[in-house]
């Protein structure tokens, strides 16, 4: 698998949609980690588990507008993450914030982190 930062953004969004925990631990790097909306943190292997305990399930996956910085052999990625999600049987669903870091390693990209937000209305 190979192809630039914005690649990866667009398998890990495939692999999201699809629950595939597979494909997802080929693009996760070992120590990769993820702040979600409400602030709480989950590891690699608490992110893999949702898919894999069927417990977390997609009708819906996007990342809209993905921007990407590259500095070398890091990347951050900054857009808009779009989901029609349930958890546990609960709708979830959400448009957050998303940004993503990205890590090459072993020419190839890796996602090392994902920290959401909400979207605050107007001010």
């Amino acid at each position: 698998m190979s192809g630039g930062v914005l690649d990866l953004v667009g398998w890990w969004a495939e692999a999201e949609l699809h629950g595939d925990a597979d494909a997802l631990d080929k693009l996760l790097a070992a120590d990769f980690v993820a702040v979600g909306p409400r602030g709480f943190v989950l590891s690699r292997q608490q992110w893999l588990a949702r898919y894999r305990s069927g417990e977390l399930r997609n009708s819906a996956f996007e990342v809209r507008d993905p921007q990407a910085r590259e500095y070398g052999s890091a990347a951050v990625v900054v857009g808009s993450q779009v989901q029609r999600t349930t958890h546990q049987g609960r709708d979830v669903s959400a448009e957050v914030r998303a940004t993503l870091v990205a890590v090459r390693q072993e020419d190839r990209w890796l996602l090392a982190g994902v920290h959401l937000s909400p979207i605050a209305g107007p001010l």
